[in-house]
């Protein structure tokens, strides 16, 4: 779309010769998404609306218990270091951000009052700047008031390299400064259209800095605060067993009117996603059942005359393996993976580019996922707009062994192919999951038949997502050759998820496995779509940089996508909970409640 034309309507849609409806439907016609149109509006001057609201209930609490099962239970509750998503959603009980997503990707105030526009002086026109108003009144679970202090306090502990946060790609390139007690200005060194990134969302929940100020840096593991959360949320921290249970109760100080429904949280880890889909669906012992990653035949078995059931969203979430880049089996200076080593079969684009052809798509999506399960060659599956469509798959046993045929790898006298005395033989790592296991085999299977040799490896998945530093079997450490899981897409844009595999961001010791390029992979080219698309404010460019991104991430096949999957969870019948394909499972927490 040109940008004359844009302009033209953005200016119909300021004077009201053309509502929001009609625009949003105007820009899904070129592909662009409702929450993305709405950012378009808000950087044109049109003020952005903020979700609608569905809570119906008229006082706090009063709801009972509200039982939640995690089958991977949270091992930490700090979401700066939250590189498990089963963390963030056990800190997200108790930590809020400025704000959230709803099921249409609409933005929602949580400890925001209003929603930053040009009209209210919140976003600056050239792009390069947002001001956040905060709400007044909010205390920290402890009774103190929670202001700007706070906030530019997380911005400080997360953008220093020796807290090693997660978070650190967020807050690096930004500026975060106190203009009174509750009001922040968040200012970028370029001109920035997706401008709810920091602050926003699960990931970005807001910690208190009167109980972390003196854990910033090199201390930032040691604070007591990161196994019992004191937040602003709608729950109290009560208990914390790691990887088994977090319990909260009602916080009769919540900001926001009528809520929270429920007198408890309970959300209890361990088991599996089978189990979790029958103790919501079937028996009814527990209300929500988090990430039902269960073959689509056992749910449709459960859901007939049960007393729950299952729930989708549509977002970006894809199920992919992912290649390592360095090598996971020689330790350089007390690390394996090292950056200063490179894996000695992947070295060789063959050897990747025939992985990428035993992957056989139709079938996993068939016999495992049904109804949750897309077949893609993408890694980015949303939104819509910001998806390749120069990519293909294809399976073909056939066409792989005539690849690592023409590259020189050779079948043995086991059978297994070599060359230049390195055997094929590859150790594929997942969590353990029903689904999981079953995809390994089936990619196992073909990989045997064009003469690689495939270990297959399963993770404990509470330890697999871990956050601990220590555990050397977390997917960041990264200690195979393969690994398969997928990363949720939790906010209605790529920047953060694509911004993960930029160079700046690899995965080390140094910086404590916080970093998010955990296959180590590093393209210039990559580097440069991103950092373009970050500050190119014509949506149509922008989408091309991103579009590129992942094409570039095709070609050098960083990653394998098996499933561009919806989310799948269980609910109790008369359980009324907020998910959203944008967004964490809790980070609608405090819109829950039962209708009976």
């Amino acid at each position: 779309m040109l940008d004359k034309e844009l302009r033209s309507m953005i200016g119909k849609v300021k004077d009201g010769r053309m509502d929001r409806r009609a625009f949003i439907k105007r820009m899904a016609a070129v592909g662009l998404t409702a929450p993305l149109a709405n950012q378009i509006l808000a950087l044109g001057g049109v003020a952005m609306a903020e979700g609608a609201q569905t809570y119906k209930p008229t006082k706090r609490g009063g709801g009972g218990a509200l039982k939640l099962l995690w089958w991977q239970g949270p091992t930490l509750l700090n979401p700066h270091f939250a590189t498990g998503t089963k963390d963030q959603d056990g800190s997200r009980l108790f930590y809020e951000p400025l704000a959230c997503w709803d099921p249409d990707g609409n933005m929602k105030l949580v400890l925001a009052a209003e929603i930053p526009s040009i009209q209210n002086g919140g976003l600056a026109a050239d792009g390069k700047s947002v001001t956040w108003k905060l709400k007044p009144g909010v205390k920290w679970h402890d009774g103190k008031p929670f202001t700007a202090d706070d906030v530019v306090f997380n911005w400080e502990y997360a953008k220093d390299p020796a807290t090693s946060a997660l978070t650190i790609a967020t807050h690096r390139d930004i500026t975060v400064e106190k203009v009174d007690d509750l009001t922040v200005r968040i200012l970028f060194n370029k001109p920035t259209p997706f401008w709810a990134d920091a602050f926003v969302g699960a990931p970005n929940t807001i910690i208190p800095k009167h109980l972390f100020a003196d854990y910033k840096g090199s201390k930032s593991r040691e604070a007591p605060t990161n196994l019992s959360p004191v937040g602003t949320g709608p729950y109290k921290f009560v208990e914390f067993k790691p990887g088994d249970l977090v319990r909260g109760q009602l916080n009769p100080d919540y900001h926001m009117p009528n809520r929270p429904y429920f007198d408890t949280v309970e959300m209890k880890g361990g088991g599996d996603a089978v189990s979790a889909a029958r103790a919501v669906i079937q028996t009814g012992e527990y209300d929500f059942g988090w990430n039902i990653q269960v073959e689509d035949d056992v749910l449709l078995r459960l859901e007939k005359g049960g007393k729950g059931k299952t729930i989708y969203a549509v977002g970006g979430d894809t199920e992919f393996i992912a290649l390592n880049f360095t090598d996971p089996n020689t330790e350089v200076d007390g690390e394996r993976s090292s950056m200063k080593t490179k894996h000695p079969l992947f070295s060789d684009p063959a050897v990747r580019k025939a992985l990428s052809m035993l992957v056989d798509r139709e079938s996993v999506k068939k016999a495992i996922y049904g109804r949750a399960g897309r077949t893609t060659a993408n890694f980015l599956n949303g939104p819509e707009k910001f998806v390749s469509k120069n990519t293909s798959w294809e399976f073909s046993v056939e066409k792989a062994s005539k690849v690592l045929d023409d590259a020189g790898w050779k079948p043995g006298a086991d059978g297994i192919r070599e060359k230049d005395g390195k055997k094929l033989k590859l150790v594929y790592q997942t969590s353990i999951n029903g689904p999981r296991q079953k995809t390994q085999a089936i990619i196992k299977q073909a990989c045997q038949k064009a003469g690689i040799d495939v270990e297959l490896k399963s993770v404990v998945a509470s330890v697999f997502f871990s956050s601990d530093v220590a555990n050397p079997d977390t997917y960041a450490h990264f200690y195979a050759d393969l690994e398969m899981f997928q990363i949720p897409l939790s906010q209605p844009d790529p920047s953060q998820h694509m911004r993960r595999y930029m160079s700046t961001n690899v995965a080390t010791k140094e910086n404590k496995w916080q970093g998010t390029n955990f296959p180590r992979w590093v393209n210039k080219d990559y580097d440069a779509a991103i950092l373009a698309a970050e500050s190119e404010m014509d949506p149509v460019k922008r989408a091309t940089y991103y579009i590129k991104a992942n094409d570039l991430m095709f070609q050098d096949i960083v990653f394998i996508p098996v499933q561009h999957r919806l989310k799948v969870e269980a609910a109790a019948n008369n359980l009324r909970p907020i998910i959203s394909g944008w967004a964490n499972e809790t980070d609608n927490l405090h819109d829950w409640y039962r209708e009976e």
